[in-house]
C-alpha cells in the first residue's frame, strides 16, 4: 500500500480521507496548509501527495510550483473547480492527475494506483548512466540515486539535482546565476533560494558551512564540489596531489 500526504484544510473532508484511505490500509499524514506540507515532503518520503487547491496560505497551483521545487513525488490534485483550462494548466505546471470533489475514495484509490504504476514502469526503463565519483561521492543522474562513502543519501529532487550538478563539474566553481539557470530553470532569482539547499545538502553530507568536505562557497562568485583533503594536503593545493616535502 501507498504512503500518502493529505493536503486538505476542510476539516471535515480532511478527517474523512484519513479514515478511508487508512481503511484501505495506506498510511496517511496530514497537513492543512501549504507551508506544512512543503515541510512534511522535506522531512518524510511519501508515495503520493493529494493536493487541495483552496488552501488558506497559498492557492494550490503556487503550492505545486513549490513542492515540484523540492521533489518529484505524484501529486494528484483535489479540486472543486471544474474548469478544463484550469486543470490543463496545473498538469502541465507537474501536476500527475486530478480529481474534481466530490469524489469517492475508490476512486482516489484507483487514480492512485494508476499513477504509481507509471511512475515504476518509468523507473524500470532507465538504461544504464554514467555514475559519477567525488571522493567517497557516488552520483547516478539517471537512476537518480546518491551515496556518501557506501552510504544511500536520502535527498529530495532539487537538492538532488543540485548536487548532480555540481558533481558532474568537479573543482569548478559554478556561479550562482548559472545554478539558478540550469538547476532551477530560472533567469533570475533569490540567492536565499540556493543557501537554503545548500545547507539542507550540506547537513546531509555532514558537513558545515564553516567545516566544508565537499561543499565550498566563494563569496560572491559561486559554488563548487570538490574532494575533500587529505590531512598531508597543503591549503590552496589542488586535492588528490601530496604536499611537496620543502627541502
Amino acid at each position: 500500500m501507498a504512503s500518502v500526504l493529505v493536503v486538505e484544510d476542510d476539516q471535515f473532508v480532511r478527517s474523512a480521507l484519513i479514515r478511508q484511505l487508512s481503511e484501505a490500509s495506506h498510511t496517511v499524514r496530514s497537513v492543512g496548509t501549504a507551508l506544512e506540507a512543503l515541510r512534511e515532503v522535506a522531512h518524510f518520503r511519501f508515495d503520493v501527495v493529494v493536493l487541495d487547491l483552496g488552501l488558506p496560505d497559498l492557492d494550490g497551483s503556487e503550492a505545486l510550483k513549490m513542492l515540484r521545487g523540492i521533489t518529484d513525488v505524484p501529486v494528484i490534485i483535489a479540486t472543486a473547480r471544474d474548469d478544463e483550462a484550469e486543470i490543463v494548466r496545473l498538469l502541465h505546471a507537474g501536476a500527475d492527475d486530478y480529481l474534481v470533489k466530490p469524489f469517492s475514495v475508490d476512486h482516489l484509490s484507483a487514480r492512485m494506483a494508476a499513477v504509481l504504476r507509471r511512475a515504476r514502469s518509468t523507473a524500470g526503463e532507465l538504461p544504464p548512466s554514467r555514475v559519477i565519483r567525488v571522493g567517497g561521492l557516488t552520483v547516478d543522474p539517471l537512476r537518480r540515486q546518491a551515496e556518501l562513502d557506501g552510504t544511500p543519501l536520502d535527498l529530495t529532487r532539487r537538492e538532488f539535482d543540485l548536487l548532480a550538478f555540481l558533481a558532474g563539474r568537479p573543482g569548478v566553481v559554478v556561479p550562482r546565476k548559472e545554478l539558478l539557470a540550469e538547476v532551477w530553470q530560472q533567469s533570475y532569482g533569490d540567492d536565499q533560494t540556493i543557501d537554503v539547499h545548500l545547507s539542507w545538502l550540506r547537513r546531509k553530507l555532514g558537513e558545515t558551512a564553516a567545516r566544508p568536505r565537499y561543499l565550498h562557497t566563494l563569496r560572491g562568485v559561486g559554488v563548487k564540489l570538490e574532494p575533500p583533503r587529505t590531512p598531508e594536503q597543503a591549503p590552496g593545493q589542488p586535492p588528490g596531489r601530496p604536499s611537496e616535502p620543502r627541502p
